[in-house]
């Protein structure tokens, strides 16, 4: 059977004479909205998961390449002349928008989570941060460490390369498995609304055999099923894309302080990617239910 305009027309308006072929309730009525509304439930939180992991992946990348950190490891007496060494070096180096020693208070509060607020900076050998941010062209980390090692023997650039590089790696591959998820969801709606399908058309076997006795064609047949289970795929993903939205409007919003567990939700005109999951169940039943219709048909006759 074809897929075309008069195939749509059908498919929308219907036929009662053929709709009566599938039983409107039971079983396999039962199974196919509820498998579809749940999937699509399911896809939703896997498309969140996705969006968001690219986000988080683009923000992770955008951030760390953008900045560095230089530790000054020398004795006390020497820290403040060789922290303001480096801060001269970083003035005239290409490619550095802005450098600033870190406060006694912040290198402070970035230690609380593990030392406690109590900590006393004096009496531990911490070494002095220094924040570096990269303008658009960006700086060569390789010159900065021949310069920094020359004038400021206690100076150690960190440019982040090491732990940004599997940062993004692994947001990345969290947005192919989220991506992987809705494949996997799609397939298993297929799966069902196949089974689904193949026991009605089993279920109504004399009844096809009346109607082709009566001249019904088998495209006209598969067609009652497709349309049917169609809908019922349609209106249950429906339901389960809007249930999955509210779920998804529930969760925490993203904060700076929350990481990344409180950014699940969509944002912007990601909101408007749910809306075809329902879409794409219709497809689904539409494909799997005339394949199975087909195959079936040729086994009946």
């Amino acid at each position: 059977m074809k897929f075309d305009l008069a195939t749509l027309r059908a498919l929308i308006a219907g036929d009662h004479h053929a709709d009566r072929v599938v039983p409107p309730s039971g079983f396999t009525a039962q199974l196919t909205v509820f498998a579809a509304a749940a999937m699509a439930f399911l896809a939703v939180f896997a498309l969140a998961l996705s969006l968001a992991a690219g986000r988080l992946a683009d923000r992770w990348g955008e951030e760390l390449a953008r900045s560095a950190t230089i530790r000054i490891v020398a004795p006390m007496d020497q820290r403040a002349a060789q922290t303001d060494a480096a801060l001269r070096i970083l003035e005239t180096t290409k490619g550095v928008a802005a450098a600033r020693a870190l406060t006694d208070a912040e290198q402070q509060a970035l230690m609380a989570p593990w030392f406690g607020p109590e900590l006393a900076l004096e009496t531990l050998p911490v070494p002095r941060l220094i924040e570096v941010i990269e303008d658009t062209d960006g700086m060569d980390p390789a010159g900065l460490r021949l310069r920094l090692a020359a004038e400021v023997p206690g100076a150690v650039l960190d440019d982040h390369s090491r732990w940004r590089a599997p940062l993004v790696q692994a947001a990345s591959r969290l947005r192919l498995l989220g991506l992987v998820s809705i494949v996997l969801i799609a397939a298993a709606v297929a799966a069902m609304i196949t089974l689904a399908a193949n026991a009605a058309l089993a279920a109504n076997a004399q009844v096809i055999a009346v109607l082709r006795l009566v001249g019904a064609t088998d495209d006209y047949i598969a067609l009652a099923f497709i349309r049917r289970f169609t809908l019922r795929a349609l209106s249950g993903a429906a339901v389960g894309a809007v249930l999955g939205m509210v779920a998804v409007l529930l969760l925490p919003s993203a904060s700076e302080n929350g990481g990344f567990l409180t950014g699940l939700g969509f944002q912007g005109a990601h909101w408007l990617w749910p809306f075809f999951i329902p879409v794409l169940a219709a497809g689904v039943a539409f494909v799997a239910t005339g394949s199975a219709a087909r195959r079936t048909l040729r086994e009946l006759a």
